[in-house]
């Protein structure tokens, strides 16, 4: 009986790919962050700050930009965010306006870092329920160091 030589060969490449693949890797968890303001060269200067991760503790970033009020309010009311980044500068509604009515109407509303334009405007802060504040112009350290300690409790619930 002959044998043809590379029967096996094609034989063996029909179920190749059914038994030789590696399951696909679970993805990587990530934290959500929004950030908003009306200037494009500030949501970049947020997001080149906190780059990917902000502590090597935290999983990867993953920015939304918003640079209306309304687009806010649209994002948060029907995405999941793990930290909002409000400019306190933006026109024409800023950042603590936008805030106080996050936190008034949003239930859980997720914590918000607020970008104050003086360092005496922190007060302010307090007034829209802001969970914490940082100030222009953009320090990636100070910037970082807000941000990661509003996002470790929620790592801690994307890693459970």
């Amino acid at each position: 009986m002959e044998h043809a030589p590379d029967a096996d060969l094609y034989e063996d490449d029909l179920y190749a790919d059914e038994h030789d693949e590696a399951p696909e890797p679970a993805p990587e968890p990530s934290l959500r962050v929004l950030v908003y303001s009306d200037d494009r060269l500030v949501r970049r200067q947020v997001m080149t700050a906190l780059g990917r991760r902000p502590a090597v503790d935290l999983p990867v970033l993953e920015y939304v930009e918003c640079a209306t009020p309304a687009m806010v309010v649209r994002q948060v009311d029907t995405s999941t965010f793990d930290l909002l980044i409000l400019d306190g500068e933006a026109t024409p509604a800023g950042g603590m306006g936008v805030c106080r009515q996050l936190k008034d109407e949003i239930y859980k509303c997720p914590p918000i870092l607020i970008i104050v334009g003086r360092p005496q405007d922190a007060w302010l802060a307090t007034w829209s329920r802001a969970d914490g504040v940082t100030g222009h112009p953009i320090d990636a350290i100070a910037l970082a160091d807000a941000a990661t300690r509003l996002l470790r409790p929620r790592a801690a619930v994307v890693a459970s």
